[in-house]
């Protein structure tokens, strides 16, 4: 019985765990309608242009001149679309598993001396939201799922001298973790598909830092580090139209109707930058990141009734590494051009710890952006950015209870359109 149980409690695991605010398979989010949109992020922790560094780089905030407010506005527009080469128990592609999604983020800079600034800055840097048919192919891996979270982040910088600044703060991040699945009954004649939903909310609480160095004039470098955040999750999922025999199992292993946690968190990451102004008109910036996947992939699964138990679920995941080049162009006094370009590896390296819930691959981003300059307070912008999710191949042997699911993604992309104004007080 105890080796059923352990087996029951890996499926509900693995279930609920490839389900994981905003943008459909990406989850860590560069992306957040502000200026740097253009430069597809690069130069985030050096610029510091605008009061969005206190989200980017806090130190950064010392080079702003008074106060300043950052707001911007963001539409994504996902197409992620598998193609199915072979399905134990058959179905569709899943249509487009992407949605149109809005989001926002602002920023806010106070200066209480030229060298002492406060700040805070609000908006999402971490999720997932998919929706596929509810009769593809991987309905049991999968069929809806949601990983959203929103970080207010306050923070404060500090000038020590004319090359080095400091700055720091903390993170307030709520989450909701959701997540629908079509569920196999075994005996004939029964119901086809049941069906697990789980959903609950969590806030976590973590933390920023960063420096930057201005060795001279027009020349910059910061590096920043985010902390993890742990996150825990609880819910007695909900099972509809389970069949007779898989029901039974449910009861006789104590699951039925038991209280599901997981505990998970969402990995720590450093980001060094450079940026470098040629001439008064040309500048180019740069980015070298880490993050640490690895941990975001051990999750603590527990099932709270009279047979209670645990495990970890290992995803193997690695961490990953980010790359960023990005140039801006003033080619005239009112307006500054941009256009940029990333590359983040991929925390999972084979179709056997890919799932159609996280299709994670490598990433490749590529934006261009416009800046106007309305008045001396007042500046608006615009920014268009491609994200290329690589093929997202999927090899996954799911038994009985999941079946087997192999194919790649066709289509697995994101094209983002920023808008933005950057108001000096």
């Amino acid at each position: 019985m105890r080796f059923i149980l352990r087996k029951i409690l890996l499926a509900v695991a693995f279930t609920l765990i490839m389900c994981p605010s905003i943008q459909a398979g990406g989850l860590w989010l560069y992306e957040a309608g502000t200026p740097d949109l253009g430069t597809a992020g690069a130069g985030r922790a050096a610029a510091a242009k605008d009061a969005s560094t206190a989200g980017g780089n806090p130190a950064g905030m010392t080079r702003l001149k008074g106060s300043q407010f950052t707001a911007g506005a963001l539409a994504l527009f996902p197409q992620i679309k598998f193609d199915t080469d072979d399905s134990s128990f058959g179905g569709g592609n899943g249509g487009n598993a992407g949605y149109f999604t809005p989001a926002a983020s602002f920023s806010y800079v106070h200066s209480l001396t030229s060298d002492f600034k406060l700040g805070v800055t609000t908006g999402s840097y971490f999720g997932l939201g998919l929706d596929y048919d509810d009769n593809w192919a991987g309905r049991y891996y999968i069929q809806e799922g949601k990983f959203l979270t929103f970080a207010v982040n306050p923070v404060a910088a500090y000038r020590i001298n004319k090359y080095l600044s400091v700055g720091g703060g903390f993170s307030v991040v709520v989450s909701n973790y959701d997540v629908k699945t079509a569920l196999r009954n075994l005996e004939p004649g029964s119901p086809p598909d049941g069906r697990l939903k789980f959903e609950d909310y969590d806030v976590g609480y973590g933390g920023n830092a960063g420096l930057m160095i201005e060795p001279k004039e027009g020349t910059r470098f910061g590096i920043t580090y985010r902390s993890k955040v742990d996150l825990e999750y609880k819910d007695k999922p909900d099972l509809n139209g389970v069949g007779q025999a898989l029901q039974a199992v449910l009861n006789a292993t104590g699951l039925a109707g038991a209280e599901v946690k997981l505990d998970m968190e969402l990995p720590q990451a450093v980001m060094a930058s450079a940026y470098h102004e040629f001439t008064d008109r040309l500048a180019i910036m740069g980015n070298v990141g880490w993050q640490e996947w690895s941990s975001f992939g051990n999750i603590d699964v527990s099932i709270d009734s009279d047979t209670s138990t645990s495990a970890t679920q290992d995803l193997g995941y690695d961490d990953t590494w980010h790359f960023a080049l990005g140039l801006q162009y003033r080619i005239a006094e009112p307006w500054l051009l941009s256009t940029g370009f990333a590359y983040d590896t991929s925390p999972a390296d084979s179709g056997k710890k890919r799932t159609p819930a996280m299709p994670l691959d490598r990433q490749i981003r590529v934006g261009a952006g416009v800046q106007y300059e309305l008045n001396q307070d007042v500046t608006l912008g615009a920014a268009y950015e491609y994200l290329d999710l690589g093929d997202g191949n999927i090899n996954l042997t799911g038994g009985n209870l999941r079946g087997d699911l192999k194919g790649a993604y066709h289509k697995n992309r994101i094209h983002f359109i920023g808008l933005n104004v950057v108001w000096k007080f």
